[in-house]
């Protein structure tokens, strides 16, 4: 019986042994791993970008005055030279009654002026001839010395300023005549308005061969000299502006490539840097951040049937392609974190997780390029705490 107790006693002391062993014994850290691999690498700025028409005209109205209803409506086309808009002279001053009698005013105005004149070319021609005739008689006189050489020159003086006078009455009535048919022409064209007639028109007409993009003014009324009344331009002529940070836009050089993405096709589209505008300006961000942006300008070069559905105004999203390579050498950029003056990663080493240097060439967001310190088939550690220490046992989740 002492020997069956003392048995007992042992096998329960070596089980409680055993249990506080494996209590104490450290437990293996749950770790996310990630595969070191070769495979196509970018690195791209993204940036919101808008579409628009490359070569857009905004048609203004060339004079003041009343324009017709606009007939065309958005996307219809219009030919080089084509009327595309009617201006009247305005309404309210034509048919005003009191514009109409100052207007006939006017006329006889002008008539009585003009009579006026007319009596001043005879009043003028008549004095132009008596000086004419006094001057020939100081003539005789003076070759018989009967008269003085004085009064001669004062008498071809007068006859001098008669001529001038009957030229400037003749001028005059020139003048008058003129004012009388533009007195004549106002008071005609507000009768031919009253009488239900047509008014002098103004064709607006388009520049160029295009479509209509923008009615600004569709709608009959009075317009102002310079009042923008629709915008044309050919949808066929598409181009990307993208606002980027300056601190980008240093980066991007003209011919660079730019896919965008997520415009409502199926498949990105493929473009290339035109310009890079050689000024900036300040925006404010949507967390109230001044920014300084540069408008960078991009044309597609993918097929025109790809991106035939874009329009002006349609948002896109492009990125800007800075560098690319086929095959390289990568690993999550979440696996690597500071180490002195370089960077490290854990390596699974069987059960264990071993710290190594890694040495880093570009880096495109997610993916980091490994120039030293790994190989193809490594697995990481794909997102290291202060719990994982080098040589410490991990567990995959």
């Amino acid at each position: 019986m002492r020997l069956r107790a003392k048995i007992g006693m042992l096998a329960t002391a070596a089980v409680v042994v055993a249990g506080l062993a494996y209590g104490f014994m450290p437990r293996a850290v749950l770790v996310d791993l990630a595969e070191v691999k070769r495979a196509p690498l970018a690195v791209t700025v993204e940036e919101e970008g808008k579409t628009r028409v490359r070569e857009r005209y905004t048609v203004s109205a060339p004079v003041a005055g009343f324009v017709r209803r606009i007939g065309l409506k958005a996307g219809d086309a219009v030919a080089a030279g084509q009327a595309i808009a009617v201006i009247e002279p305005a309404r309210a001053a034509a048919l005003d009654p009191r514009a109409r009698a100052q207007a006939q005013a006017q006329a006889s105005a002008a008539q009585a002026a003009l009579a006026a004149a007319q009596e001043n070319v005879r009043a003028a021609r008549a004095a132009a001839q008596l000086t004419q005739q006094e001057r020939a008689r100081a003539e005789s006189l003076r070759q018989s010395n009967f008269l003085s050489a004085q009064a001669l020159d004062a008498a071809r003086t007068a006859e001098t300023r008669a001529r001038a006078a009957e030229a400037a009455a003749q001028h005059a009535v020139r003048v008058a005549h003129f004012d009388l048919a533009t007195a004549r022409a106002a008071v005609a064209g507000t009768a031919r308005l009253q009488a239900g007639g047509t008014a002098e028109q103004v064709q607006v007409r388009a520049p160029v061969a295009a479509h209509v993009l923008k009615l600004l003014h569709e709608s009959e009324g009075a317009v102002a000299t310079g009042q923008p009344l629709l915008e044309i331009g050919d949808p066929a002529s598409l181009e990307v502006e993208v606002e980027v940070l300056s601190a980008h836009a240093v980066k991007i050089a003209p011919g660079s490539k730019v896919i965008l993405d997520r415009w409502g096709g199926e498949r990105p589209l493929e473009g290339r840097v035109r310009v890079v505008e050689p000024s900036g300006f300040t925006k404010i961000s949507a967390l109230g951040v001044e920014e300084q942006r540069v408008r960078v300008i991009v044309d597609f070069s993918s097929p025109r049937e790809a991106w035939a559905r874009l329009g002006d105004g349609y948002r896109v999203e492009a990125r800007f392609v800075l560098w690319e390579g086929r095959d390289v050498l990568q690993l999550p950029t979440s696996a690597l974190f500071r180490q002195g003056e370089g960077w490290a990663a854990f390596v699974l080493d069987g059960r264990r997780a071993r710290l190594v240097p890694v040495g880093i060439g570009q880096r495109a967001g997610l993916a980091t390029q490994v120039a030293a310190g790994l190989k193809a088939g490594d697995r990481v550690v794909a997102h290291p705490d202060e719990t994982i220490k080098d040589g410490v046992r991990v567990k995959p989740r």
